[in-house]
């Protein structure tokens, strides 16, 4: 949607006033900001053509607007565009904290998420960095008896799984060595989803009479490749700041946010997804009812992913409401995820 000058400045103004103050904002009190020298009347007109476009809503008769979720997206999309542009700003504590060595990662982490919270006022979470094996590197088939077969899976991260399964027919080191020859040039660099029904019957059909050694390796792939989403450690911290703000302190919205950061497992859901998004490691805003965790519907959650290098990666978020102040969010985990990139290239 595009906005023109005067209407993307009344709607900046509406949202910032709203951050600040949480209650609707009126065109007296946009009327008072000295760029735009608007008169209320004026205001009024493009208030109400706001509205109408469904960025802003009248949440009461002869109140103020406050913006909507579609209101924040615009501003959003608008302002991390301008960001890409803008130099990192400090997370305060940080570099203190990063110069000394820290023999845990937990330790990191933990502290991280504390210093996320104490910066932006909001809930944080971060997971531990973890291999996201999706791809296949290098397999190598051998055999350990008879009618035993021994496979070595390589995945993205030289993540290395062995593999022993039974098979009925004998195969000998020359069908091995033309098996491996087969498997490495036809799934070498794949991931799991691009590993389709096609490529299976290809090599199938070039298997011969190996095609259930051959369907015995594509699940040993298949295991290797899956990440188990029990295995994921989340910290999160300042989850209690959510009282903070009116409109999710209601005992039964607060109570919900809160069984979300103890019980951990819809945050695995959401931090799993994002790390699966293949292309998509910048930030990424959830609003309202674009937040995959349904009880989080009346916030905004912004994640990011930090990578660490040979597909070694975790996912840092904020919690808050949907008023929240998107430009210092965004800043504090651009920073985060710079800080952590160079804390750990700096201890290999």
């Amino acid at each position: 949607m595009e906005l023109d000058e005067r209407k993307k400045k009344i709607l900046n103004a509406i949202i910032r006033n709203y951050q600040e103050t949480g209650e609707p904002v009126g065109s007296r009190t946009i009327s008072k900001y000295s760029d735009l020298q608007l008169s209320s009347a004026t205001i009024r007109n493009e208030m109400a053509d706001l509205e109408e476009l469904g960025l802003i809503v009248q949440p009461h008769t002869s109140a103020g607007r406050i913006p909507t979720d579609r209101g924040y997206r615009l501003y959003v999309d608008q302002m991390l565009g301008d960001a890409l542009h803008e130099p990192e700003h400090e997370v305060a504590g940080t570099q203190d904290f990063l110069v000394e060595r820290m023999d845990r990662m937990e330790q990191v982490l933990k502290q991280m998420a504390k210093l996320m919270a104490a910066n932006t006022n909001y809930a944080s979470l971060i997971s531990a960095p973890r291999y996201n094996r999706n791809k296949v590197k290098f397999i190598q088939l051998s055999r350990v008896e008879e009618h035993k077969i021994l496979a070595v899976i390589v995945v993205e991260g030289n993540i290395i799984k062995n593999s022993i399964f039974d098979v009925d027919e004998v195969v000998t080191e020359e069908d091995l060595f033309s098996l491996n020859l087969m498997l490495n040039t036809n799934l070498n660099g794949l991931t799991i989803e691009e590993i389709n029904l096609g490529i299976i019957t290809k090599l199938k059909e070039q298997a011969g009479t190996h095609t259930d050694v051959v369907g015995k390796v594509l699940d040993a792939v298949a295991e290797a490749i899956r990440v188990d989403e029990e295995d994921l450690q989340i910290y999160t911290s300042g989850a209690t700041n959510i009282f903070k703000y009116p409109e999710l302190s209601d005992s039964s919205k607060a109570r919900e946010i809160i069984q979300v950061f103890e019980e951990k497992e819809q945050l695995t859901n959401l931090l799993t997804d994002k790390l699966n998004e293949d292309g998509k490691q910048g930030i990424q805003v959830y609003i309202g009812n674009e937040t995959p965790v349904q009880s989080m519907k009346d916030c905004s959650v912004v994640t990011a992913t930090y990578d660490l290098g040979e597909g070694l990666q975790g996912t840092i978020g904020i919690v808050g409401p949907k008023r929240m102040d998107y430009e210092k969010v965004v800043s504090t985990l651009h920073t985060v995820m710079s800080q952590l990139d160079t804390m750990f290239k700096k201890e290999e």
